[in-house]
């Protein structure tokens, strides 16, 4: 791949192969890091809070979080033989796994417990991943544009959450003041979008962090005193909180729970290959979960959670069109960075809530946008795809519009469905099968749903009879100076045409006179 100035490359063979100079590539990658920093931290935030841990130690998982995260982001974007989908693709802590996680604790179970049956989970997650992913013939646009915009769809709760505060068991959650700091955010990234300067609007999520940080600053509304308290180097310690324990019950847990995150994780991966334009096979979805699945295996040694790609960095590709998956390595190794340096972590995470709220809006808005853009070329006639995306996107939409809907659900039920994004997947490439795969039973117009039309021929003697600027308006043929041409019967036709070469027929009006008024008998 030839380059200049050893920094670019000139005509890279795959689009995500592009070499950005290194300072823009850190500009970028540091943009996807604030995008998915909210997400990242939620989770050590939230078991270590349920395992009863000390303040001290909820930074451990969080820093421990953020350093497996970069590592399992640097193998999934940068990639080695057999490991890695080499795409701009995100790596971080998954939210699927915290309700299990939290049903171990519940159990009695401590944070060894929930280590042990996420190493043991991931590790034959790695043995079956070649297998998973032979799924993609099952995943047509159809299928695909579905599960896309359900992962827009079900992040704007995320992004709504965000914009009102991101707690609400605060005083000021969903006050006037978070929302207009989320509103004002928004703004500044529609107007720097606007600019005309291609850098400025493709770093217009970036920028408008900074300044609406900056904003929340002056008004009162950002808290830095956290920043200099703690250590300013720390590495993770590897079981920081003991040998992993093994229970089978947690194990096949865990196991569901890797099952929905690969789900997840290949649902990424086709999106983020759609929106790169690139071609992703079979092949390359299984490097890309074995990377997933290594990374969840390793990171309960530095304790820390099962990762899978983050579908809200998935949309900054889409809005930015900054496709280079080393701009997605230069953000993990600021992730291992922030690992390393708590204090760093801890200014980033003095970022508002609000902030991040108002640039989500747009990220998760054009995921979703980028989903409807692949259903706009599947083919709906004669067949039952309206039906397929209607159903699938209503599956994948029950659980964020009604959350309690499957709480009085087997467990492992709520696991797998409770997540929209593997709902509407399952259910997609389920009535796919059914429809698309399975022809027995299919028939033509089957159903009210079905929007058919008919296959249109035209004879060429037909189209050669037809005049530039010729129109139909109201079922008559008009032609360029806006006179109506006579239509006459196939009996007629021939006749007429003698007529008009002896000269008997010299005008419309004569052949309306001699065939009807409207030019037919």
């Amino acid at each position: 791949m030839a380059a200049s100035d050893s920094t670019r490359s000139t005509n890279p063979a795959r689009p995500e192969d592009e070499r950005l100079p290194i300072g823009t590539s850190f500009a970028y990658g540091l943009q996807h890091v604030l995008t998915m920093y909210g997400g990242i931290i939620a989770v050590p935030l939230i078991i270590g809070g349920a395992a009863g841990v000390t303040p001290e130690e909820i930074g451990l998982l969080i820093a421990s979080c953020l350093f497996i995260g970069g590592l399992a982001t640097i193998l999934q974007s940068f990639g080695v033989p057999f490991f890695g989908s080499q795409l701009p693709l995100v790596q971080g802590v998954s939210f699927a796994g915290v309700a299990t996680m939290l049903a171990i604790l519940d159990s009695g179970g401590g944070l060894t417990d929930v280590f042990g049956a996420v190493i043991v989970a991931s590790l034959i997650g790695l043995l079956i991943a070649p297998f998973f992913a032979q799924i993609i013939r099952f995943f047509p646009p159809v299928v695909t544009g579905v599960v896309i915009t359900t992962i827009g769809l079900t992040l704007m709760p995320v992004a709504a959450n965000w914009a009102m505060g991101g707690n609400n068991t605060a005083d000021d959650y969903g006050s006037m003041a978070n929302v207009g700091l989320a509103g004002l955010t928004l703004a500044i990234v529609l107007v720097l979008s606007k600019v005309n300067s291609a850098a400025i609007s493709r770093l217009s999520i970036l920028l408008a962090i900074v300044l609406g940080t900056i904003v929340a600053a002056v008004l009162g509304m950002a808290d830095f005193s956290q920043v200099t308290e703690g250590s300013l180097v720390a590495f993770p310690t590897p079981f920081a909180f003991g040998w992993p324990t093994f229970d089978v019950a947690a194990i096949v847990s865990m196991f569901i729970v890797i099952i929905v995150t690969m789900t997840e994780t290949t649902a990424d991966i086709l999106a983020v290959g759609e929106i790169v334009k690139t071609k992703v096979k079979s092949r390359r979805i299984a490097d890309g979960l074995r990377a997933d699945m290594l990374s969840s295996a390793v990171a309960p040694v530095f304790n820390s959670f099962p990762q899978t790609a983050f579908a809200q960095n998935v949309g900054l590709v889409a809005i930015t069109g900054v496709k280079s998956r080393f701009v997605v390595s230069a953000g993990g190794v600021i992730l291992v960075v922030l690992g390393l340096f708590p204090v760093v972590g801890r200014l980033v995470a003095a970022i508002p809530t609000p902030v991040l709220g108002g640039a989500g809006v747009v990220l998760f808005g054009t995921v979703a946008a980028a989903g409807i853009r692949t259903l706009a070329k599947v083919k709906y006639e004669n067949n039952m795809n309206l039906i397929i995306v209607a159903v699938s996107l209503g599956f994948g939409l029950v659980p964020v519009v009604q959350p309690t809907f499957y709480d009085a659900f087997p467990d492992w039920f709520t696991i797998i469905f409770h997540s929209g994004i593997s709902s509407a997947a399952l259910m997609a490439v389920v009535l796919n099968i059914v429809f698309n795969h399975i022809q027995a039973g299919n028939t033509e117009q089957s159903s009210v749903f079905v929007e058919g039309t008919e296959l249109r021929l035209l004879k060429r003697v037909e189209l050669e009879a037809l005049h530039d600027g010729d129109t139909m308006v109201d079922g008559k043929l008009i032609d360029a100076d806006g006179e109506e041409v006579p239509v006459v019967d196939d009996g007629d036709y021939d006749d007429v045409v003698r007529k008009v070469e002896a000269g008997e027929i010299t005008s419309r009006d004569e052949l309306k006179r001699s065939y009807g008024a409207n030019g037919q008998d």
